[in-house]
Formats: C-alpha cells, sequence, structure tokens
C-alpha cells in the first residue's frame, strides 16, 4: 500500500485489519506480531507492505484472495532493534535517535525499515503504542 504521513498510522491499522479477516477467513493461525517494511520514503508520505506472520501457508493461492495481497517469507537477517513507547505521532524522535546511534557506530545499513507493533493504540497519539524498529545492516 501507500499512505501520507498524516494518514500513515489509520492506513496501516486497516490493512492489518484485512490482513488478518482474510487470515482467519482461511484458517490460518497468527504466530507473531504485524509487521509494516517501509519499501519507499519521501517527505509526502510512504510506501510499504503490511505483514501477518502465519503458522503454515495454504498449499496454493485462494481463488477468493484479493489482488493486493499476497504469501511470502517475512524479513530475515540481522538486524538491530530499537523501541519505540508511546504516540505513534512521536516516533520521528525515535527514528531520529535510531540515524544518531547508526552513524555514530559507523553502521551501514539498508535502506528498508521494518516495525512490529507490539501494541498498538485505538489510535496514533495513544500513549500505549509499543513498536519495534528493525534496521538491517548491509554487512
Amino acid at each position: 500500500g501507500q499512505a501520507r504521513w498524516d494518514d500513515g498510522y489509520s492506513a496501516l491499522e486497516q490493512a492489518f485489519s484485512k490482513l488478518r479477516e482474510q487470515s482467519q477467513k482461511l484458517g490460518l493461525k497468527e504466530t507473531g506480531y504485524p509487521l509494516t517494511v517501509f519499501v519507499e520514503t519521501d517527505d509526502q508520505g510512504f510506501k510499504y507492505e503490511a505483514e501477518l506472520p502465519v503458522e503454515t501457508l495454504p498449499a496454493q493461492r485462494p481463488a477468493d484472495l484479493p489482488a493486493e495481497m499476497r504469501f511470502g517469507a517475512t524479513p530475515e537477517g540481522r538486524a538491530i532493534r530499537f523501541v519505540h513507547r508511546g504516540a505513534y505521532d512521536e516516533i520521528d524522535s525515535t527514528y531520529e535517535a535510531v540515524s544518531a546511534y547508526v552513524d555514530v557506530k559507523g553502521f551501514e545499513v539498508k535502506d528498508t525499515l521494518i516495525e512490529e507493533y507490539i501494541e498498538m493504540g485505538q489510535e496514533s497519539s495513544d500513549m500505549a503504542i509499543e513498536v519495534h524498529i528493525f534496521v538491517q545492516p548491509t554487512k
């Protein structure tokens, strides 16, 4: 999907809701927290892949699965995890800290960012939100 920054949290919530709906419809067991892989970002917004880890995959693609959904593997490999607790509206400050840490340590990282939603709030300003942010070193 894609979204503007101002609408990002609600777009992700809707994407996860659709994934859960399809997962339940297909009888798939959810085995982890929902994830977002940010594949492209700019000042206006972002393109993303919303993901929901499940225990097993169907042997073949269900005929009635929406065209924008597909089965695949969640990201793998080494990663550095950072934790954001608080309003999603304030996640930029965590990303600034992530960027500073990566710069100070001299890490080269992939452009792709991954967020894992441990606790989602009712809205983006909810202080109970917890998000794990993963950056993957290139070496």
